[in-house]
C-alpha cells in the first residue's frame, strides 16, 4: 500500500518537510531575520497539534523510546480514552500546548518514530517474500506440499492440497492465448502460508528469547 508523501522540499540532498523546525528556520533565514512572524508562529502550531494527534497512532515501544514527558504521555493516554467529542478536541489542544514546549529534536524524533512505524520491518519484508516464493513452489511443484508439511506440520494437509488443486484448476486459461487469471485460492495458500511463516518465526525468538534468559541465570 502506497502512502501519501509528504510536502516538502531538498536542501543540499536533505528533505526537509513543510512545517518542520528546519523548515521554519530556513525560511526565517531567507527573510533576513530570526524573528518568526505569526503567519509561521500559525503553522508551526498547526503542525505541532497535527504531530499530537498522530501520537495517538503511535506504537507503545516505539513511544517508549520517545522517551517524552510524563505529562505528555498521560495526555496522550488520556486523550484516548476520552470518546465526547468536545471533551476530545480541548485535550488535544493541551497536547498541542505541551508539544510547543518540547526541544524541536524532539519533533523530529517523533515524525521519525510515525515513519519507523509505518515503514514494514526487514523480517515482515522476508516473510512476505518468502510466503509468496512458497505459494508458487507449492502450485508449481507436485512435491512441494510435502516439503512445507515437513516444515509446518501443524498445517492442515488436507485444506491445503484442495487449495492448492483449485488454484491449478484456476491458473488454467479458459480459452488459447488468454492470460492466467488467479482466484481465490491463490489467495488463500498465500495468506495460509504467511501466517505458518509469522507463527514459526515468532516461537524462534520466543524459544531464542528463552535460551538468552536462561543463560543470564548461569552466570
Amino acid at each position: 500500500m502506497s502512502r501519501k508523501l509528504k510536502k516538502g522540499y531538498y536542501v543540499r540532498g536533505l528533505f526537509v518537510a513543510e512545517g518542520s523546525a528546519l523548515d521554519l528556520e530556513y525560511k526565517r533565514e531567507l527573510k533576513g531575520t530570526d524573528e518568526p512572524t505569526r503567519t509561521d508562529l500559525k503553522k508551526e502550531s498547526d503542525a505541532l497539534q497535527k504531530l499530537g494527534e498522530d501520537l495517538l497512532t503511535l506504537r507503545a515501544d516505539l513511544m517508549t523510546k520517545l522517551e517524552l514527558p510524563d505529562r505528555l504521555v498521560e495526555g496522550v493516554a488520556e486523550a484516548k480514552r476520552i470518546t465526547n467529542f468536545e471533551g476530545k478536541r480541548r485535550q488535544m489542544q493541551f497536547i498541542g500546548k505541551l508539544m510547543r514546549k518540547l526541544d524541536p529534536a524532539k519533533w523530529d524524533e517523533i515524525r521519525a518514530a510515525l515513519e519507523e512505524q509505518h515503514m514494514p520491518s526487514v523480517q515482515e519484508t522476508m516473510v512476505l517474500h518468502q510466503a509468496e516464493q512458497w505459494r508458487d513452489r507449492l502450485i508449481a511443484d507436485d512435491d512441494a506440499v510435502g516439503q512445507w508439511l515437513n516444515i509446518s506440520p501443524d498445517t492442515d494437509s488436507q485444506q491445503l492440497r484442495a487449495l492448492v488443486r483449485q488454484a491449478r484448476k484456476d491458473a488454467k486459461p479458459e480459452k488459447p492465448g488468454e492470460a492466467v487469471r488467479h482466484g481465490r485460492s491463490y489467495r488463500e495458500i498465500f495468506q495460509l502460508v504467511r501466517e505458518a511463516l509469522l507463527a514459526n518465526q515468532e516461537a524462534s525468538q520466543s524459544a531464542a528469547s528463552d535460551n538468552d534468559i536462561e543463560d543470564g541465570d548461569e552466570d
